[in-house]
C-alpha cells in the first residue's frame, strides 16, 4: 500500500480550461488551430461555447496552445514540422459581397465593401498611432472566428491560405503590418508575428 507524506509536493496543475461540461478543445488538422468539441452532442464550433468563463480559456489557451518550436524539434516530439512556416494575426471586416457575409458578431452582414474599407481604415489608423493593438482591436471588431484569439491564426506555409492573404503575409517582416488587404472574405489587416 503507497501512503503519502502531507509535505510531498506536486506540480502545478494545468490551469481548467473554463469550458462548460462535455465541451474540449480540439486542433483542427486543416488549419493547425484550436475549436471546440463537444463530446456528448459531437457539435464542434470555432468560437467558445456558451457558458465559458472566457478569463480562464484566455490563461488556458495562452499556456497550452501559444508555442513555438525550436527548428528540428518537430520531427523528436511528433508535433508538425514550422519550418517554412510563418505566424500571423488578423482583423477581418467583412461585407456583403464577402464569400460568407455572417460573422460571430452578426448573422447577416449587410455594409457594403467600401463601408468595411472605411470601417478598418480608421481601425489601422488608430493601430498605427499607436492607440491600440492589432490583437486588441481584432478581440472586438474582427469578423473572424479567430477574433477569440486576438486574431492569431496560428502557423501557417504556402498554399495554406488565399492567395492575396498569403502574399501579402509572406512580404512581411516578423513584427510588421500589412495595409489593407482584399480576399474573397473581406478586408484584412495582416500582422507577421513569428
Amino acid at each position: 500500500m503507497t501512503t503519502f507524506s502531507t509535505s510531498t509536493t506536486f506540480p502545478p496543475l494545468t490551469p481548467s480550461s473554463g469550458l462548460p461540461p462535455s465541451w474540449e478543445i480540439r486542433l483542427s488538422r486543416s488549419h493547425s488551430i484550436p475549436y471546440y468539441f463537444n463530446t456528448s452532442t459531437h457539435e464542434s464550433t470555432w468560437e467558445p461555447p456558451v457558458g465559458t468563463d472566457s478569463d480562464q480559456l484566455k490563461v488556458y489557451m495562452a499556456t497550452n496552445y501559444s508555442y513555438i518550436l525550436p527548428p528540428g524539434a518537430a520531427a523528436s516530439t511528433g508535433a508538425p514540422s514550422l519550418q517554412n512556416k510563418i505566424r500571423c494575426s488578423h482583423l477581418l471586416i467583412k461585407h456583403s459581397g464577402s464569400r460568407r457575409p455572417s460573422s460571430w458578431k452578426e448573422k447577416y452582414i449587410t455594409r457594403s465593401e467600401d463601408e468595411a474599407l472605411s470601417i478598418l481604415s480608421t481601425l489601422e489608423t488608430r493601430i498605427r498611432n499607436g492607440d491600440a493593438t492589432l490583437s486588441e482591436l481584432a478581440l472586438t471588431e474582427s469578423d473572424c472566428g479567430s477574433a477569440r484569439k486576438g486574431g492569431d491564426l496560428g502557423f501557417f506555409g504556402k498554399g495554406e491560405m488565399q492567395k492575396e492573404f498569403e502574399d501579402a503575409a509572406f512580404a512581411l517582416q516578423v513584427g510588421e503590418m500589412s495595409g489593407i488587404v482584399k480576399t474573397g472574405s473581406g478586408l484584412h489587416l495582416i500582422e507577421r508575428t513569428a
